[in-house]
């Protein structure tokens, strides 16, 4: 299922436009259009999931092959040895901005973490 109005469903069904790096029959990945560093670029299950919150059993198989494309795309991008982030936001207060489940692969330069206040 995909939802005419979510702009993640429409990258995926070709109705807008993005820098696509990889699809097959389960996801498709893009590049952000705001990346926060060299490599970055979004995992999206090809159909629509709004969040985590959503995901059914019938849907690990591309919640696995979210990981495995992240690997994969790590390795061609020359960040797997250096690190890389995978992250997922759900919900609000996470700040989720599009309700479309997405893994964010971010990498090339180093990814200190914040936190309420406290960088680690």
């Amino acid at each position: 299922m995909v939802d005419p109005k979510c702009p993640f469903c429409r990258i995926v069904t070709g109705q807008e436009p993005a820098d696509i790096v990889y699809r097959d029959d389960l996801v498709t990945a893009f590049q952000d259009i705001h990346p926060m560093a060299p490599v970055h670029l979004l995992i999206v299950p090809n159909h629509h999931l709004e969040s985590v919150n959503a995901v059914a059993d019938e849907d690990e198989l591309a919640l696995g092959r979210m990981a495995a494309v992240a690997k994969r795309l790590a390795n061609d991008r020359g960040v797997d040895g250096t690190g890389y982030r995978l992250v997922i936001n759900t919900g609000q207060d996470a700040f989720q901005s599009v309700l479309h489940l997405h893994m964010h692969l971010i990498g090339g330069k180093p990814l200190p973490f914040r936190m309420l206040g406290h960088e680690f």
